[in-house]
């Protein structure tokens, strides 16, 4: 063979190289190894599944998820009614669709309120000097020392009876349509709470990542260009501090809605006839022993959906993460 044909060869070989390195990318990879694990693969499917029924149950249930119908009470599943009924004849298939809806809302406000607050002062506390870290840090002491379920009690018991009467006074003085109804303000409240519990552990996530960051050899380069710390901050610290948050979101929803469905069992969540899980559970668990199918759906339901999300969770991490990923 020539010098010409091995230079040729060598060319060809270089260019498909190239080209198979730009058309790779960690995005692409992460993709690859989230679906060759199965458990994931089951995981994104449990969470689409949830996703249909949040935004499109509404439309396909067969029937209103507050529609009573008395000669029908607490029926056993049948081709009218294919979850049964509840106490007072409502179809449960229905209500577990709207049910989904509610979790799903709480799920998605609460984690990107929490998100939002916990990025902001995890930066301000990684990045901001001693004194701001100090005064944060003990805010995320305060708040993780008291356990989330209670203090997110605490304040849905505190905060829902002078919002509502708030809400009263505002609709009898002026009539607005908005306040008529105050279903939306359980749902406001119960954001507002779980929020507050939940954002410590997002701000102690990104300051340890700005922590381990600031040290890194291309913040100490952009600080010798004369680089503002604001732009190093917003620029380089938080875009690569951003990738363990992804994950900790994915589990964020599960939790968000187990600690729903918790304060609705409790009776200070979201309150009925708004469908939500944990009070379907409340109302009909004193019927446990003769008519169990009333519990087991929902909690079934909850158990099904906050195990997908883990394992999605799960597979995230392992394809985000492949030094630590396995496939299963």
């Amino acid at each position: 063979m020539s010098e010409t044909d091995d230079r040729n060869s060598a060319s060809s070989l270089g260019d498909e190289l190239s080209g198979d390195l730009k058309t790779r990318s960690l995005w692409q990879d992460a993709v690859k190894r989230l679906l060759r694990n199965r458990l994931s693969i089951i995981g994104l499917i449990i969470t689409l599944l949830l996703l249909v029924a949040a935004f499109f149950g509404p439309y396909i249930a067969p029937y209103a998820y507050t529609e009573q119908d008395l000669l029908h009470v607490a029926k056993m599943p049948s081709i009218d009614h294919w979850l049964g009924t509840d106490e007072i004849g409502r179809d449960m298939f229905s209500r577990v669709l709207w049910g989904a809806r509610t979790a799903t809302l709480v799920a998605i406000f609460t984690t990107v309120i929490s998100v939002i607050i916990g990025v902001v002062l995890g930066a301000l506390a990684g990045y901001g000097g001693a004194l701001a870290d100090n005064i944060t840090g003990r805010v995320i002491d305060i708040v993780m020392s008291v356990p989330g379920l209670l203090l997110a009690a605490l304040i849905a018991v505190s905060i829902k009876e002078p919002v509502v009467t708030w809400a009263d006074a505002i609709y009898d003085s002026s009539g607005f349509p908005l306040f008529a109804d105050t279903t939306w303000l359980d749902l406001l409240v119960v954001f507002g709470g779980l929020a507050f519990v939940s954002w410590p552990g997002y701000a102690r996530l990104i300051r340890g990542q700005i922590f381990s960051l600031r040290e890194e050899q291309y913040i100490e380069a952009a600080k010798a260009v004369g680089v503002s710390e604001l732009k190093i901050a917003l620029r380089h610290l938080l875009p690569n501090a951003i990738g363990p948050v992804i994950v900790t979101l994915t589990f964020s929803f599960s939790s968000a809605m187990v600690l729903e469905s918790s304060l609705s069992y409790l009776g200070i969540g979201v309150q009925p006839p708004q469908a939500s899980w944990g009070n379907m559970i409340s109302s009909n668990i004193g019927s446990w022993s003769y008519r169990p199918w009333l519990v087991a759906v929902p909690a079934l339901t909850l158990a099904i959906v906050t195990l997908g999300i883990n394992f999605l969770g799960d597979g995230l991490n392992d394809a985000l993460n492949p030094r630590t990923g396995r496939s299963i």
